[in-house]
């Protein structure tokens, strides 16, 4: 294997953005991509190792960006400000990410018709409504993502296979909307899958979470099975 990243420099809406594509370069022609979307601080290193994860299974794995080139929130303040307009603008949310699944099926070593969206926390809000926007890829996949509907894509057929990794004592996301959210799939005639992960809170696949009030509490089991089963449903949605 012959792991190697780049920096891929975008723009949108006249800003500019810098993701990473990790690839292991010891393959040759075009291969499946999952793009990873960031939690709510930005891309960080955290995302840029799943890219790297990602491409260890011999995808291309493609850390986006949604803030802005070196744009990197530093407190949960900042955090906040950064991740709210998209949260309050949804339909502007979609568009952004689709925009960037039109980038990211473009680039040389990239399979356009296999494509994963997956993310984390705000990222898993993005995942989600990539297909709910009606995206015609092969996957997307929500780890302790927020889970509400965002009130656009009602009358919308979800055409990608849905999984979303939950912690069942997540503040963020109640037993209730975990319920409410498989009621939206059903309805969206959607193939989706929820795997719910007793005590286990918001962030947990995040090992420097550790903040039982706020809620974010890394859990190495549910981590490692979310992971194992996200394999699984990699290789089942490229499979075609």
């Amino acid at each position: 294997m012959s792991l190697t990243t780049q920096s891929i420099d975008y723009t949108l809406d006249g800003k500019d953005f810098e993701g990473l594509l990790a690839i292991d370069d010891s393959q040759s022609g075009e291969r499946p991509v999952v793009l990873i979307s960031h939690a709510w601080a930005g891309r960080s290193s955290v995302e840029n190792a799943y890219a790297e994860k990602v491409a260890e299974l011999g995808y291309a794995g493609f850390a986006l960006d949604l803030y802005g080139k070196g744009v990197l929130g530093q407190s949960t303040e900042e955090n906040q400000a950064l991740m709210t307009p998209f949260a309050e603008d949804r339909p502007m949310l979609q568009a952004r990410l689709n925009a960037i699944i039109d980038l990211v099926q473009g680039l040389d070593k990239v399979d356009a018709s296999k494509v994963i969206f997956m993310g984390f926390c705000f990222g898993g809000l993005c995942a989600l409504d990539v297909a709910r926007s009606g995206r015609d890829i092969a996957g997307c996949a929500s780890f302790h993502g927020l889970l509400g509907a965002p009130g656009n894509t009602d009358a919308n057929t979800i055409s990608a296979k849905v999984i979303a990794f939950h912690g069942f004592d997540d503040p963020m996301a109640s037993p209730e909307d975990l319920v409410a959210f498989g009621q939206e799939m059903t309805k969206a005639d959607a193939d989706w899958q929820a795997v719910a992960y007793g005590q286990t809170m918001h962030a947990f696949t995040n090992p420097a979470a550790n903040d039982p009030s706020f809620g974010t509490v890394y859990n190495e089991t549910a981590a490692l099975r979310a992971w194992d089963s996200f394999r699984t449903f990699a290789t089942e949605c490229f499979a075609n």
